[in-house]
């Protein structure tokens, strides 16, 4: 056991002199990109051919809606094959609704992961100017950072080369 932390303690000593050469950079990656010129470009693409297919979801919602509220609220005035319909009725515009919504949802998804693999190799090209900009050994993701100075945030910088 005394052996084991006698190893560890010469390990650590001969490591720690070399992390403290080490020149890391931080980056958050996702707000440089989608703060990009490109994503808000895209941003406003899916908008407009989307908008659409939101309307038709909103709808869809907003008739389901209605219907719950008519059946809470005269339900009860009413005979069981009229509440009964209505509440098919309402099943059938919830069933709409879910159908419509993921099949949006699945949509807008895919179509921001192609998006993304596109705009891949230009991010990584800006992050390897990074590096060798700033005579850096490593560039961390923010999302595995406790902590950053923030002159090693290096996210500014990562925009300003996307938007070039």
């Amino acid at each position: 056991m005394f052996r084991n932390l006698l190893m560890f303690a010469a390990a650590m000593a001969i490591a720690l002199p070399a992390a403290a050469e080490t020149r890391i950079g931080v980056v958050d990656l996702r707000q440089a990109l989608f703060s990009s010129n490109d994503a808000k470009a895209f941003s406003e693409t899916m908008q407009k051919d989307f908008a659409g297919d939101e309307q038709q979801v909103r709808e869809t919602q907003e008739a389901a809606r209605k219907l719950k509220e008519r059946l809470e609220k005269d339900g009860a005035m009413m005979n069981e094959s009229e509440r009964n319909k209505l509440a098919g009725e309402f099943q059938e515009k919830v069933k709409e609704f879910n159908f419509l919504k993921q099949r949006l949802d699945t949509t807008v998804n895919q179509r921001k992961q192609a998006f993304l693999e596109e705009a891949r190799p230009e991010v990584d090209a800006a992050v390897k100017e990074l590096l060798e900009e700033n005579d850096l050994d490593l560039i961390l993701p923010s999302e595995a950072v406790v902590y950053v100075k923030p002159n090693m945030n290096l996210t500014p910088q990562l925009l300003e080369k996307l938007n070039r």
